[in-house]
């Protein structure tokens, strides 16, 4: 296999940790196969490479793959009257393969481990030299929460933040047709036969299975292209730094937050979320709940990458402008300002202030929806 084959170049050419992802539409379509896979080539090639946690399902041909490959013991872990096995972090870094499989990476570990997540395990690993093969869908990438939402109707709880895609050294889409993906599942090779006519009805609807498709093959394009940014950059290249501006309201916010998310992932560049407090916000003056959805919002920006900026001022778009200027800013992200407030204030809001400045400065500004 040629990716395999490039794989094993980026291992023996440096000594940190080299982060490979596989990536799909749903569950199903292949990714552990192929992981294992290419661990199974890498051994002919004489690298040491160990099954750190592998979720077969059960299913035979993944389950045949997994023999010959030597796996690092999980752990067990009693809670809530069960023993669940979780994957062994510090057995992992101690017998330190050259190359270790992490599936699921969007997985929550039991409460009272080490990290919360398995992508923070990963970070870890990585940080310790050892090179990681993971694998995730892509209704998991945290930016991407709202539309997988809107696609399937349903919320995905277990997330993994844009800036863990962006590390990656190698993002490979396993890619399939809606039709082969509904053929695999009609033949239980994703799901016991009990779970298939559940599976059809609910996410496995071929009008989800083609959106969810899009959004894969969107999501590894543009790592490519930003892969080809980074490495071949111009002398006049000037880099795209964004500011997203969010006020207390918790769902415009959150919208604010994920879709500058997004264009930053897409530009692989840096991005700041700022919050404008006006005296009347004070939090002795605003209702605990949205003090509450500020510090939800501040942690959903920080974990998605961003710099999280609280200024206090009495006008809100000067102490936009005042940051913009003083840190280069050069694309500004604001929310679609409601009718009545346009109508309220005769076209002089401080949206509509803010945007005459900014035009006068060149500086690019995204209203979104």
């Amino acid at each position: 296999m040629s990716s395999a084959k490039h794989f094993l170049e980026l291992i023996q050419k440096s000594r940190k940790g080299k982060f490979k992802i596989y990536i799909g539409m749903s569950a199903g379509v292949g990714k552990t196969f192929r992981m294992l896979q290419e661990a199974q080539s890498l051994l002919r090639n004489g690298i040491d490479v160990k099954i750190g946690y592998i979720e077969t399902h059960g299913r035979e041909e993944t389950v045949a793959l997994t023999r010959g490959i030597p796996e690092i013991p999980r752990r067990s872990v009693f809670y809530k009257g069960k023993s669940l096995e979780e994957m062994d972090l510090q057995a992992i870094i101690n017998s330190h393969p050259e190359v270790v499989l992490v599936d699921e990476l969007a997985h929550t570990n039991v409460e009272g481990s080490k990290n919360k997540k398995r992508w923070q395990d990963v970070l870890e690993i990585l940080d310790n030299g050892i090179n990681v093969i993971s694998a995730m869908n892509i209704q998991h990438i945290e930016s991407l929460n709202e539309e997988v939402k809107n696609i399937t109707g349903i919320e995905v709880s277990e997330r993994v933040p844009d800036k863990i895609l962006s590390l990656a050294d190698e993002v490979v889409n396993i890619d399939l047709t809606a039709d082969e993906l509904l053929t695999r599942l009609k033949e239980g090779k994703i799901y016991k036969k009990e779970k298939i006519q559940t599976a059809l009805t609910n996410f496995f609807q071929s009008g989800h299975i083609l959106q969810l498709r899009e959004l894969a093959l969107k999501e590894v394009a543009a790592h490519v292209e930003r892969k080809v940014e980074t490495e071949i950059k111009t002398e006049n290249f000037k880099p795209i730094k964004f500011l997203a501006c969010i006020s207390s309201n918790e769902k415009i916010a959150k919208n604010i937050i994920r879709k500058t998310a997004r264009l930053a992932s897409y530009y692989n560049s840096p991005w700041t979320v700022i919050y404008v407090q006006k005296p009347s916000e004070n939090p002795e003056k605003i209702a605990l709940d949205k003090q509450r959805y500020l510090i939800n919002n501040f942690n959903l920006a920080q974990e998605l990458g961003a710099k999280v900026i609280r200024i206090k001022e009495t006008s809100v778009h000067k102490g936009i402008l005042d940051y913009v200027i003083a840190h280069n800013i050069t694309t500004v992200c604001i929310g679609k300002p409601h009718a009545q407030l346009w109508q309220r204030l005769s076209g002089y809001s401080w949206i509509y202030t803010l945007m005459n400045r900014l035009n006068e400065r060149q500086i690019d500004i995204i209203i979104l929806s």
